[in-house]
């Protein structure tokens, strides 16, 4: 559980501090901040795949388990492309009295962070579509705030104050979900079965 929590929470930590505008007085702070944050962003996905943990089998659930790598290496490397344009060198310029530069810098993290979410959305769906088909119905309240969260998180960032309560809400997803798959599946196939004779 603190493995697939500790992550957004800390960013969600990071948001309640990090500057509202970059400014000249704000560009150190601002730098700084997101060179810190540079190995934390990619650890968001932990919760996605610590639920999924094992190699991945030759079938509809294997694929998707390779879906949701495939996209979480997505987010991984673009939203770090993201933190690293528009956070480390943006800041870095306008504290070296560069102008100018800062807005195209924006833009093209944008753009890096925009791809970058969409890659962590498509690894949610598919994680969660191998926990549906593993766990059932007890998986759709994480993942109902997991794609809440994904859709706020395309623009969101972590700024305060929508940024930081969507990290949190990532912190509460990824905890449902790792709830509801801690149990075996077999021990959830044994226990809906006798309702499956009765129907």
């Amino acid at each position: 559980m603190a493995l697939v929590t500790a992550p957004p929470l800390l960013l969600a930590v990071a948001g309640v501090i990090h500057p509202r505008h970059l400014t000249a007085a704000t560009a150190g702070d601002w730098a700084g901040l997101h060179i810190v944050l540079l190995p934390v962003f990619p650890f968001l996905v932990l919760g996605l795949l610590v639920p999924l943990w094992g190699w991945p089998r030759r079938d509809a659930e294997g694929a998707l388990t390779v879906l949701a790598w495939a996209g979480s290496l997505c987010y991984a490397a673009y939203y770090s492309g993201l933190d690293a344009v528009a956070g480390i060198s943006a800041g870095t310029v306008l504290d070296h009295g560069v102008r100018g530069a800062a807005g195209r810098l924006f833009a093209t993290g944008d753009e890096l962070g925009r791809i970058g979410v969409y890659g962590l959305a498509v690894a949610s769906l598919a994680t969660c579509a191998v926990l549906w088909r593993r766990h059932g119905v007890r998986v759709l309240p994480g993942a109902v705030v997991l794609l809440a969260a994904c859709w706020s998180f395309v623009d969101s960032h972590i700024f305060w104050p929508r940024g930081v309560y969507t990290m949190v809400g990532f912190a509460v997803a990824f905890a449902l979900l790792t709830v509801a798959a801690s149990r075996p599946a077999e021990d959830a196939e044994r226990a809906d079965s006798p309702r499956r004779t009765r129907a």
